[in-house]
C-alpha cells in the first residue's frame, strides 16, 4: 500500500503533518542512506525512517551590541532570529551552512556594522568541502547576478552582477576531494557556491549548484572579524572525518 511520506513519517515520530512535511524539506529524513527529497511523494506505507537530529545552536559572544551564535546545519537564519529576540539578523546563512551568524542588539551599532560590510572591512572565512583536486591558491574575481524564482534565489557569474571576489586556499585533498579556506569580500547571495561553480569545484552536497549529493552542503563560515572582535565557530565534526 502506497502512501505519502510525510503522512508515514508524521505516525512514526508521532508528530503532526506539518511537522513532517518540514523535516523532509530541511533534508533530515532518509531511507537507509538514500535523502527524502519530496514530502508528496508517495512510498511503501511500512517504510522506516531515519531522521537526522539537529544540533542546538551554541551562543559564541554577547555583549551589549552584539550576540553571535554558531548556527548549526538545517536550520534558517530566521529561525535563529526569532530563538533570540529582539536581536536581529546582521546577515544571513543558508539554512545548510554553520557556523558563525551575527546578530545586533542596537540600531546604532546595526548601522555602524553595515557600514564596515560595505567598506569590506568585514573578513570572512568559511570552510568547505569540494569535488575535485585544488592544488594551489586560486582567486576568482567575477561579477555575481543573483534571480529569484518562486521564493528561491539563484546566482550567477555575469557581467551584469554586482562585484564579487573569492580567495580558495587547499587544505586536505581525500580521493577526489579537496577542503578549502575561502575567503570572501563583498559577501554577495550564495557567493563561495557560484564561483566554486564557475571554476568547476563545486561544493560537495550542493545539488543546487552541481556538487553530488551528501548529508549536508559541506560549507561552514569559520570565522568573522568585525569592528576589531573576531568570533570563531569550531569546524563540525563530520568536516574533519569527512574522507
Amino acid at each position: 500500500m502506497l502512501e505519502k511520506a510525510y503522512k508515514i513519517l508524521a505516525t512514526q515520530e508521532g508528530i503532526s503533518n506539518s511537522a513532517a512535511k518540514s523535516m523532509i524539506d530541511r533534508g533530515l529524513v532518509y531511507v537507509g542512506n538514500k535523502k527524502v527529497m519530496i514530502a508528496r511523494g508517495e512510498i511503501d506505507s511500512k517504510t522506516t525512517f531515519r531522521v537526522i537530529k539537529i544540533e542546538r545552536a551554541k551562543p559564541i559572544f554577547e555583549n551589549d551590541d552584539i550576540l553571535v551564535v554558531d548556527k548549526p546545519a538545517y536550520v534558517n537564519s530566521d529561525e535563529i532570529e526569532r530563538m533570540y529576540k529582539p536581536a536581529v539578523l546582521l546577515h544571513r546563512l543558508d539554512r545548510e551552512t554553520s557556523g558563525v551568524l551575527m546578530l545586533v542588539k542596537n540600531e546604532e551599532f546595526r548601522q555602524k556594522a553595515i557600514k564596515e560590510f560595505k567598506k569590506d572591512n568585514v573578513y570572512k572565512e568559511y570552510i568547505a568541502w569540494v569535488e575535485g583536486i585544488i592544488s594551489e591558491p586560486i582567486e576568482v574575481d567575477k561579477a555575481i547576478l543573483t534571480q529569484k524564482k518562486n521564493n528561491k534565489a539563484y546566482s550567477n557569474v555575469s557581467g551584469k552582477g554586482k562585484p564579487a571576489r573569492t580567495e580558495f586556499f587547499p587544505d586536505i585533498v581525500s580521493a577526489n576531494k579537496t577542503k578549502v579556506k575561502c575567503i570572501i569580500h563583498h559577501g554577495r547571495t550564495h557567493q563561495i557556491r557560484t564561483h566554486l561553480r564557475y571554476i568547476d569545484h563545486p561544493i560537495v552536497g550542493d545539488e543546487q549548484y552541481g556538487g553530488r549529493r551528501a548529508k549536508r552542503v559541506m560549507l561552514h563560515a569559520y570565522k568573522v572579524r568585525l569592528l576589531g572582535m573576531e568570533f570563531n565557530a569550531p569546524e563540525p565534526k563530520m568536516f574533519k572525518d569527512f574522507q
